[in-house]
């Protein structure tokens, strides 16, 4: 290193040819030995896959108890301020609501062949179409429904007629037919745009009800139902009179959860209101029985105020 001859090579001395990019064949082998990897091995654990198997909006697969052991973490982590159990999952997994139960049709290898491969196969399953009767894995894409989960061929499910599952005839559709570890750009930015319109309609990746959907809806109605009433008492009171007592204070319409059943109790309050007042202004006939109209002269024709005190005939005087 020093005083001896010696020299220091130099990075140019040692790296003789520039690094290469890899061609198509070489890609394509790292794709499909990483596909044939995820195909077998839950994409959180890293463990081999096993029944019940899942799936999120993007299509990876996991395992069930996998996946509840990352939520209690996620939890934890919230609670410690930490955000690094939804971290592994890309925040993809929030709740049992954003996974699927993907139900694969699993073949049992054969006698001769699981002596010959059971080293290598021992835990991997053979998941199979129901309806081609191909193996599911990286050569084959493959697909599952939502809500049912039954995954199939993509073949089998583009050329079958229908939007019904060939397993349970349960419906679905054409968006909700979710590819299983997709490659493609294409499929990925579909998988992207319907989480988005799920999530802006309240909806997770199984269809159900997003947590604390309800509430946000219940708060944007209420003051709605609150100003529509207030503008109902406006209209009645007149827009020349102050506002009654009764405008600062809830009508039993504002309590009413259900809107048709507010808008039919507001409406049977405001015809009341108005019979009330026809009720006043109209001539009492009880009263005008007691009054006379006419200006004749007081006689039988005339009432108990005009007609005065008379003698009867025959009276002594």
């Amino acid at each position: 290193m020093g005083n001896d001859g010696g020299s220091i090579p130099t990075r140019r001395e040692l790296v003789k040819e520039a690094a290469k990019d890899p061609n198509n064949t070489q890609v394509k082998e790292t794709q499909t030995e990483k596909l044939q990897y995820y195909w077998s091995h839950c994409s959180l654990s890293q463990k081999p896959l096993s029944p019940p198997i899942v799936s999120d909006s993007t299509g990876n697969l996991y395992n069930k108890d996998a996946v509840l052991e990352n939520l209690l973490i996620t939890s934890k982590d919230t609670r410690d301020g930490n955000i690094a159990g939804s971290e592994r999952t890309a925040g993809t997994i929030k709740s049992l609501r954003d996974i699927v139960e993907v139900r694969f049709s699993i073949e049992e290898e054969g006698q001769e062949e699981a002596k010959e491969d059971s080293a290598t196969r021992s835990n991997e399953l053979r998941l199979v179409c129901p309806v081609t009767g191909k193996r599911l894995g990286p050569g084959v894409k493959a697909v599952y429904l939502v809500p049912c989960g039954h995954a199939f061929a993509e073949t089998a499910v583009r050329e079958m007629p229908g939007e019904q599952c060939l397993e349970c005839n349960e419906p679905y559709s054409t968006e909700n037919v979710i590819p299983i570890l997709p490659v493609s750009p294409t499929d990925k930015d579909r998988l992207r745009d319907r989480i988005s319109k799920l999530q802006s309609d309240g909806l997770t990746h199984s269809l159900k009800k997003a947590p604390g959907s309800s509430k946000k809806r219940k708060q944007q109605t209420q003051p709605t139902k609150k100003l529509e009433a207030a503008n109902k008492i406006d209209r009645v009171a007149g827009p020349d009179l102050p506002p009654s007592k009764e405008s600062r204070f809830e009508t039993p319409s504002d309590a009413i959860r259900n809107e048709d059943t507010a808008a039919l109790t507001a409406k049977v309050l405001a015809e009341q209101e108005d019979r009330n007042k026809r009720r006043k202004t109209a001539p009492n006939d009880n009263l005008k029985a007691l009054f006379s109209s006419s200006n004749g002269m007081a006689g039988k024709q005339s009432d108990f105020m005009t007609r005065g005190f008379a003698i009867p005939p025959g009276a002594k005087r």
